[in-house]
């Protein structure tokens, strides 16, 4: 029983890994396809006091929209593997997730964003997960 749990946990946490990707996707597409002025306006809507999103040059743009769209696309390459229970996805998964644990935590040395190691925890979580998930799968495999 206590196995089906944590399986339904590790579903659960990759399933949210899934759903960021997703936004990231989005917001990588719309810093793309909008100009940083048409950002900066909708985003004054929503939050006046953003500072970032009305001060982005168009570099800056394309860095944070590549950036956005790559960090989504892998995430989301993984998280498909790991919800099929592809054995390839639970190393690789543990390799990039504990590459954007090392990155956030190297941002949050300059921001010092709480969300960063809110997030740095939640990978490290997602990763023994994987771990644990992975032992499982490889212990049931037939041997040969």
């Amino acid at each position: 029983m206590q196995e089906r749990r944590i399986h339904q946990v590790f579903v659960v946490s990759v399933a949210a890994k899934g759903l960021h990707a997703l936004i990231e996707i989005a917001g990588g597409l719309a810093l793309y396809l909008f100009s940083a002025d048409a950002i900066g306006r909708w985003v004054d809507h929503v939050d006046p006091h953003e500072w970032v999103a009305r001060h982005l040059n168009l570099g800056e743009q394309r860095f944070f929209a590549f950036y956005l769209l790559s960090h989504g696309l892998v995430k989301a390459v993984l998280v498909v593997g790991l919800l099929r229970q592809k054995l390839w996805a639970y190393p690789a998964s543990v390799a990039v997730f504990g590459l954007f644990i090392v990155y956030q935590l190297y941002r949050y040395s300059w921001t010092h964003d709480v969300a960063l190691i809110a997030l740095s925890i939640f990978d490290l979580f997602v990763i023994a997960l994987a771990v644990h998930e992975y032992r499982l799968l490889r212990k049931h495999l037939p041997t040969h």
